[in-house]
């Protein structure tokens, strides 16, 4: 916003050296000279008494030393305020990502919701999932993330204290190595898992695995059924290096690059969708309508 051969004068005038103030300004001697004679050319001034000793100040250069301190201070305010301008018409979105709660949901429908939010604007927060995080984050969305992506059911909602709303409903599947020999198939029977080991995240997390789980032990299949507390990368690495099957759902199929995703002959789904607090803040609230529109129309 101004000339910064300024902040090259500033330096020059305070260090009384052309090279001294070269070393400060991380340039060279004949750098900083060429900056100072262009400045005394463009003002028509002369700035610096050059003597043997070093540089003074003339008494142009002295009222362009106390002026220019103004013109800096002044340019960063005004840069200041039109960031701040800007930002008041923006409503920034801070959304979780995690390899379990991807943010690519809101890739298709980002531009449609654009266009009924103008002002919106996504901001990206990572964090680890872990057990501790995952239901600190989820009882305290709206402080440092607004919304998230997820599988859940009401009570799921509940023992977390949020919210959430449908996207879609993710039957589930069957997770294995790219070189596990049922890789290759379409789709996958139950016969198909006899005498495999599915892994499936432990009971209370969602009513569909739950169920899933009973149907699988009262019909006295020959399929072995571990179930694990929480979902995490670890879970898709034991998949990949130990042959065994994970059960989950496409939003997680890119979590590990080895490890493909087959659908299986049942009828088992959970509802997935955005994640929120149950009273969100008003330019969170009109994103979500805005999807909400979004998705009705598709």
């Amino acid at each position: 916003m101004y000339n910064h051969q300024l902040d090259t004068f500033l330096q020059v005038a305070d260090k009384g050296s052309f090279s001294k103030a070269a070393v400060d300004l991380y340039i060279s001697p004949t750098a900083v000279i060429k900056q100072m004679n262009l400045l005394e050319a463009t003002l028509g001034v002369t700035l610096f008494n050059r003597t043997h000793r070093g540089l003074t100040l003339t008494a142009a250069g002295k009222s362009l030393y106390h002026d220019a301190k103004h013109i800096i201070q002044y340019c960063g305010e005004a840069a200041d305020r039109a960031r701040q301008a800007e930002a008041a018409g923006r409503h920034v979105v801070r959304v979780g990502s995690s390899p379990m709660t991807p943010s690519t949901f809101l890739t298709s429908l980002w531009p449609s919701v654009l266009k009924k939010c103008p002002g919106a604007t996504i901001k990206l927060v990572t964090f680890e999932n872990t057990p501790e995080n995952a239901r600190r984050i989820l009882a305290n969305l709206g402080e440092d993330i607004d919304i998230v992506a997820g599988a859940y059911d009401e009570s799921f909602l509940a023992s977390r204290g949020c919210a959430a709303m449908e996207l879609s409903r993710e039957p589930l599947r069957v997770i294995m190595s790219a070189s596990h020999p049922l890789a290759g198939s379409e789709e996958l029977t139950l016969e198909d898992l006899e005498g495999q080991r599915l892994l499936v995240i432990q009971r209370g997390w969602n009513r569909e695995t739950d169920r899933l789980v009973d149907d699988v032990r009262t019909g006295e299949r020959d399929i072995a059924i571990e179930e694990f507390p929480f979902i995490n990368v670890d879970i898709f690495n034991r998949c990949e290096e130990s042959g065994e099957l994970l059960v989950g759902i496409d939003p997680w199929r890119d979590v590990h690059p080895l490890l493909v995703s087959k659908p299986v002959d049942w009828d088992y789904a959970l509802p997935f969708g955005i994640l929120h607090a149950p009273e969100p803040t008003p330019h969170v609230r009109q994103v979500l309508e805005a999807v909400a529109e979004v998705t009705a129309q598709d």
